[in-house]
């Protein structure tokens, strides 16, 4: 499968004293990776689509870290979208430095339906928006 590569320089404020950045830092890169694949497909998180207001809670996030990032370096962040289910959608994520791991995840979100009076509610992916995950698999 195709990967998507985002990447971004650690922030100051994503580290500790020691310049060396905070393992939660690394569950906001995947996050952020994932939007912007997203993005790069004309989707989001949170969109409105078919006449629906759409959104994408995790259901399940996991990081191994394996060498530490610091302040100033630049990440470069492979996302691959691993499965396409019913409704949800399973991607690993690889952040390096170069060509070095520093860590590696997964994350699984679920399409939902959002409605401001009850709590959101799985719905199975649009034949529209499986095809545009389709195509960024492939592309």
């Amino acid at each position: 499968m195709a990967e998507f590569i985002y990447n971004r320089q650690v922030q100051f404020a994503e580290t500790d004293m020691g310049g060396i950045v905070h393992f939660s830092s690394f569950f906001r890169y995947m996050e952020e990776a994932e939007h912007h694949f997203l993005q790069s497909l004309g989707l989001s998180v949170v969109m409105n689509l078919e006449g629906k207001k759409l959104g994408m809670p995790r259901v399940s996030a996991k990081c191994d870290f394996h060498h530490p990032a610091r302040f100033q370096d630049t990440l470069q962040i492979f996302v691959k979208l691993q499965r396409l289910g019913t409704s949800s959608l399973s991607y690993t994520i690889d952040i390096k430095k170069a060509d070095l791991l520093l860590a590696t995840g997964n994350i699984v979100a679920v399409l939902c339906e959002l409605n401001d009076q009850l709590p959101p509610k799985s719905i199975p992916i649009p034949q529209t928006m499986r095809d545009l995950l389709i195509g960024g698999i492939v592309g």
